[in-house]
């Protein structure tokens, strides 16, 4: 990667991402051999600090690659759009909002937040 000009990959600002991922790894600041055991928010401000990297992809990182069952990602756009369909709400609730609705969820605000998102999936299924 560091021999890698951002000239020969596709999208530079991936490519600076990318590298700033690495020196965050190789300075322990994003410490790869021991973040499972790290707990949800330190996972969170550790990958935060990297280039590119935000609170919402932290938290597809907890629950797609780590697979943690209590991450209630609220600023996503597919689980407030769920939560309204499945609660019968005419609008989206804020965030915050949000957060305290999915307090009577834990531990398992994943699975609620997968819900949600089949919520979504569903609606978008032509109708037979």
């Amino acid at each position: 990667m560091k021999r890698t000009g951002p000239f020969r990959l596709p999208r530079p600002g991936k490519v600076a991402s990318i590298r700033d991922l690495a020196t965050k790894v190789a300075d322990g600041t994003v410490p790869l051999d021991r973040i499972a055991r790290l707990p949800d928010e330190e996972v969170i401000t550790r990958l935060s600090v990297v280039r590119g990297i935000g609170r919402w992809t932290a938290e597809m990182f907890l629950i797609f690659q780590l697979r943690r069952l209590d991450v209630w990602p609220v600023e996503d756009y597919g689980v407030r759009k769920g939560y309204s369909l499945a609660y019968g709400l005419r609008d989206l609730l804020t965030p915050k909002q949000l957060e305290a609705e999915g307090e009577r969820f834990r531990p398992y605000r994943t699975v609620a937040a997968w819900y949600c998102w089949q919520a979504v999936h569903e609606q978008r299924k032509p109708r037979q």
